[in-house]
């Protein structure tokens, strides 16, 4: 049988390694090892550094706390950090100076893309134009808003920018925001992380979808977005939607997302397709076919041009067609069907699939599912019944009131008509 522990053998690491054979190894590393252990007298003080997780402490593992405390003949007490006497105040923004995870001030990027080596045509020109003003500090507008579907150009289009402009760029992801805000609540330092994302000429977020449903992050991104306005800064940010189609944004925040200039961009086209890879040094011939048949995806048209480069490094030989064709049949375009229509619609929409054969009524899915039905009635000879079973098993009423209801709303609603046409451009 175990001896009962003594006072002379107490210390911090034995108490430690005794709780720790008593807790699961997750919760002992997530839970109890950040907490700070101080032998007072006859008590085992355990600090959290904040309520919350003194709590949760007390309230999932208290008892086998107390039961370990009482083995070393100790009381014990789980209590918050007092800051009072510590010598780092609270958001002291000279003492504890703000570092992100990713550097904060933009570096030039390795690839140096400028916008001489961006391809342009007539479908983002205007995009690339605003991008320039922006750069330039010669902006009317002190917002850009940038949407389009993955592989688009967004985040090239950042790299123009920061590459191009002199002046002194904050550039983040969405996802790096909610961290680093995260992480600034935690250390105390949100006047610090504030300060830095306000002492820069322009502001570069890129996929700002990332702040969806996160209220916290969303409000203190608000306030960042309206000072930086109040001061005269620049905003760029991306998205793969529009802002009034952005989910898990309130009102408010959609609503100023909105007021400043909002650009999209869209997928390569094959002019585009065909360039990137020539400029990439793939054959002309070879590029001049592969741009027929390959979707309009800038990361997929990377990937072809990293593929076919490293095959002639490795193989020592020219790829030609014939070559191309068997060294990349995994990603040249199969033969469209209807399944896969409606999985590239869902890709355009920002939806899943799943949802879209689910059985969820929300508005903007039962739109999408109208616009998908509506799409393939133009593009395909497939019956009512073939499109309702495509869309998830829909029966035939459903489908019919599905395009009656979208070619109702086709007449008074432009916008509707004009993303109908480039669905159907898609499917073609």
């Amino acid at each position: 049988m175990q001896a009962i522990a003594t006072k002379q053998n107490v210390n911090v690491e034995s108490i430690k390694g005794a709780v720790a054979s008593k807790i699961d190894s997750a919760g002992f590393a997530t839970w109890i090892s950040p907490l700070h252990f101080e032998l007072c007298q006859n008590c085992l003080n355990l600090v959290a550094q904040n309520q919350f997780t003194a709590d949760y402490v007390t309230k999932e593992y208290g008892n086998i706390l107390k039961s370990v405390a009482a083995d070393f003949l100790l009381d014990l007490n789980i209590c918050v950090k007092s800051f009072a006497n510590d010598v780092r105040s609270a958001n002291d923004n000279v003492v504890c100076a703000y570092e992100s995870f990713n550097s904060n001030k933009t570096e030039k990027r390795t690839n140096k893309i400028t916008f001489d080596k961006f391809v342009t045509c007539d479908d983002n020109m205007f995009a690339v134009a605003a991008c320039k003003k922006i750069a330039s500090n010669n902006a009317s507008f002190s917002q850009l808003f940038i949407n389009g579907a993955s592989g688009a150009g967004k985040s090239l289009l950042l790299d123009c920018i920061c590459n191009t402009s002199d002046k002194n760029i904050v550039r983040m992801t969405g996802g790096q925001f909610v961290a680093d805000f995260a992480r600034s609540l935690r250390d105390r330092t949100i006047f610090a992380f504030k300060d830095l994302c306000r002492n820069c000429d322009i502001f570069v977020m890129d996929d700002i979808m990332a702040l969806a449903g996160k209220r916290a992050s969303c409000d203190e991104f608000l306030q960042l977005m309206l000072d930086l306005k109040n001061a005269g800064k620049s905003i760029v940010l991306t998205s793969d939607v529009a802002p009034n189609a952005l989910v898990g944004f309130d009102r408010r925040l959609q609503s100023l997302l909105a007021s400043g200039l909002v650009v999209d961009v869209v997928a390569p086209n094959a002019y585009v397709a065909r360039t990137m890879l020539v400029r990439g040094g793939v054959d002309v011939n070879v590029a001049n076919e592969l741009a027929k048949n390959i979707s309009g995806d800038g990361h997929l048209i990377d990937g072809i041009i990293n593929k076919i480069k490293t095959y002639e490094d490795l193989m020592g030989q020219h790829v030609d067609m014939n070559v191309a064709s068997h060294l990349l049949g995994d990603l040249l375009a199969k033969n469209k069907t209807p399944l896969s229509m409606v999985k590239t619609m869902c890709e355009k929409m920002s939806v899943s699939f799943d949802e879209i054969c689910g059985n969820s009524r929300a508005r903007r899915l039962v739109r999408a599912r109208q616009m998908m039905m509506a799409v393939l009635k133009n593009t395909t000879n497939l019956s009512l019944t073939e499109i309702g079973n495509v869309c998830g098993g829909r029966d035939h009423a459903t489908v019919v009131y599905a395009i009656s209801q979208i070619e109702k709303q086709k007449m008074n609603d432009l916008i509707l008509g004009a993303e109908i046409d480039d669905l159907i451009k898609i499917c073609k």
